[in-house]
């Protein structure tokens, strides 16, 4: 992963939420007492929370989607401040990135304070210069606005030379038709999507702590960004 520049999703690539982001859902539907589709996680899996919101009246819930995706988060933030954890070995890959001069950021579907909220408590902020959320633009990652608005702060002048590490195919795919350079993280929440996401992605990582060795053992990017700081 030889670019100057990356743009890394956060659930189930730096931290481990997955298991509970594929609960919410259902858990916050049966909390107001609606029944669940079968076919929930399916359906929400590429939304963003307001369009999940959104989703949710039309199974009759009643306020904003805004309204519904907040009381969503709220679910979710005692979670990220207390008890979501770290991908394992992903500091080590961070720090071998960072000491190449690599800029990094995150690019979530997640809320951007939820987000800060777990990096911090983690101590993965540091190796990032910001945090930008589906969110924050209101388009999901099936479309690439997100990866381009993080690339354009972060100063790269071509996605040839920002690598995108995601979890979810659809996601890396999104970022690979948009001219990234992909790069799939095993996930072993989605265990039965490897195989998909490996015939996506340029690079596969499935083991940190071994692609950081993998690094340190590489020349550093050559780039033109030295001086645009």
């Amino acid at each position: 992963m030889n670019k100057p520049y990356a743009i890394f999703d956060m659930d189930g690539t730096l931290v481990d939420s997955m298991p509970a982001w594929k609960n919410l859902g259902r858990d916050y539907l049966t909390a107001k007492g609606i029944p669940v589709p079968a076919d929930l996680r399916r359906r929400v899996a590429t939304m963003t929370m307001a369009e999940t919101g959104a989703y949710f009246n039309t199974l009759g819930l009643e306020g904003s989607p805004e309204q519904l995706a907040a009381e969503m988060n709220e679910l979710m933030h005692e979670k990220y401040r207390t008890t979501i954890g770290p991908r394992e070995g992903v500091g080590t890959f961070l720090e071998a990135l960072q000491s190449r001069g690599v800029r990094m950021c995150v690019a979530t579907a997640t809320d951007s304070q939820l987000a800060a909220t777990c990096l911090n408590r983690l101590g993965l902020m540091q190796y990032f210069s910001f945090v930008v959320s589906c969110e924050d633009t209101g388009i999901g990652k099936t479309s690439p606005h997100i990866y381009q608005l993080a690339a354009a702060r972060l100063g790269a002048s071509d996605p040839g030379e920002v690598a995108v590490l995601e979890d979810a195919p659809y996601a890396a795919r999104t970022a690979r038709d948009a001219g990234f350079y992909a790069v799939g993280v095993y996930d072993p929440s989605s265990e039965r999507r490897q195989e998909e996401l490996r015939a996506i992605v340029y690079e596969y990582i499935d083991d940190y702590r071994t692609a950081a060795a993998a690094l340190r053992s590489s020349p550093p990017p050559s780039s033109s960004q030295e001086d645009d700081a």
